[in-house]
């Protein structure tokens, strides 16, 4: 209790004065104010004001010499870096160290970057001093050796990948393109040309057409076949330059397709279907038995090992009204979905006023239908069942009709034109009212498939890839072979 009550003498901090101008100051090691101090000692003396910068319009990237092109943006912490970097030797020589830096802001247009770098530097008896200065860079356009090359010869490649899908649609093309998109994929392309039946996409390097490739084979299934060319060789060096193309084939199976499996698949599949839908395609394809809900997954390799067609696609649906439904069995969950088997009563809506043919269905979506509904289906009953192996199954009896998707009505569509009011790059179409562009039926897709719209940004076009185009990344492997 005594020792709490204990007077204690605050220490306190004496002053002298400054040997240059007499104020009070506190003591240092060379009894000078910090202002006479600066004015007897400056320690941005040799450090440069104002320096010259190379800057690529193309690829905006900055050139730190030797021969390194640094990619940055303006007032990005990439292009401070780089200016912080440009003085790094002077700091060295002047033997100051850089403690804070900041832009300064000037006109976007002026061809100018000012920052404010903070410096410190120890002077007389272990005294630091902290001082700031402006450099200001004069930003000079020089384009990079990539850049340069191609704008000499626009069409100098050296590898392409040919992407194709042989089918009457272009909707794997809409959302691979998003896909692109969003992940940059095709950043490293100088040029993208649109062909028939897919896309063409020109690499500067090998390594590029490879990497877009692996891309590609992460979200559709691929059959790749690749060749070379040879375009010089020089004897001496025993060097060999070549041309790559790379022929990718995307698997002609798409969503909501109605597929009739070869016998031999289904066998090694568990006897499901033969008739089964596609749910999803992603590296694999997903397929569902719509009559028993049992449901398998098919990676590339198997599908190419055996390769099969669509028996009907999505151009084909035809309209239906649900006249009734009867409950079948209770509602099970397939992955990310839910299904239940009903048997309902339907009419094809363009029946109406003709004929009073009803048609007796099972179906997968029980779980949405009700009587009055609209639905798309296939039509298997007017189908033309010539092509299809059915003496290999035996007691195979078709249905009249197969039920894919819940119909919205056009309401739905003109709610789903306005809601993504964007166009595609790929394919400029016309817009019918009574025929709804390709376009718009992927737009469908996405607003019925929440999965495929979560994976994609509708908000930019393949064209303003070129506005960003990477050409300055450095890679190990060389496009030249030596034999």
């Amino acid at each position: 209790m005594a020792e709490s009550t204990m007077f204690v003498v605050a220490q306190t901090i004496g002053s002298i004065l400054c040997c240059k101008c007499g104020i009070p100051m506190v003591p240092n090691g060379v009894n000078m104010c910090l202002t006479c101090l600066r004015s007897e000692i400056d320690i941005t003396e040799g450090l440069r004001m104002r320096m010259t910068i190379l800057h690529c319009p193309d690829c905006s990237s900055y050139l730190k010499p030797p021969s390194t092109w640094i990619k940055a943006h303006l007032e990005s912490k990439e292009l401070l870096k780089f200016c912080i970097d440009m003085q790094k030797k002077l700091h060295d020589k002047a033997k100051v160290r850089v403690v804070g830096a900041v832009f300064v802001w000037t006109e976007p247009h002026s061809k100018r970057i000012k920052v404010k770098l903070i410096v410190q530097k120890e002077v007389l008896n272990a005294t630091i001093l902290e001082q700031s200065y402006v450099v200001e860079y004069v930003v000079q356009p020089h384009l990079c050796g990539n850049c340069s090359r191609v704008q000499a010869n626009p069409d100098q490649w050296v590898a392409v990948v040919q992407l194709r899908q042989h089918v009457s649609h272009r909707r794997t093309f809409f959302y691979l393109e998003q896909l692109i998109l969003k992940h940059a994929a095709a950043v490293l392309a100088i040029k993208i040309k649109q062909v028939d039946q897919g896309i063409d996409f020109f690499f500067a390097k090998r390594s590029y057409a490879l990497k877009f490739v692996e891309f590609v084979g992460k979200v559709a299934p691929l059959k790749v076949r690749h060749d070379k060319q040879l375009v010089s060789h020089d004897s001496k060096s025993n060097k060999y330059n070549y041309k790559y193309t790379f022929s990718v084939e995307i698997c002609p199976i798409s969503r909501e397709d109605l597929i009739f499996l070869p016998p031999k698949l289904a066998a090694s599949l568990g006897n499901i279907g033969p008739l089964v839908i596609c749910i999803k395609v992603i590296d694999g394809i997903s397929l569902l038995d719509p009559f028993t809900l049992r449901h398998c997954f098919l990676n590339g390799e198997q599908y190419w090992r055996a390769p099969f067609q669509s028996l009907l696609t999505s151009r084909q649906l035809v309209e239906y009204i649900i006249l009734d439904v009867e409950p079948f069995s209770y509602e099970r969950s397939v992955g990310s979905s839910k299904y239940k088997l009903v048997d309902a009563q339907v009419a094809r809506r363009s029946d109406f006023g003709k004929n009073n043919k009803i048609f007796h269905v099972r179906t997968h979506l029980g779980h949405i239908l009700s009587a009055g509904d609209s639905a798309l289906g296939y039509d298997l009953y007017g189908a033309n069942s010539s092509g299809l192996e059915l003496d290999q199954y035996r007691d195979l009896v078709l249905p009249d009709a197969i039920l894919i998707k819940k119909s919205y009505g056009e309401s739905s569509q003109r709610q789903l034109k306005d809601s993504y009011g964007c166009t595609s790059s790929l394919t400029e179409m016309d817009v019918n009212e009574s025929k709804p562009s390709e376009y718009e039926e992927f737009l469908r897709d996405l607003e019925e498939n929440p999965e495929s719209r979560f994976n994609i940004s509708l908000e930019e076009s393949l064209e303003e890839l070129f506005t960003n185009l990477d050409l300055s990344q450095k890679e190990d492997e060389e496009d030249s072979m030596k034999e």
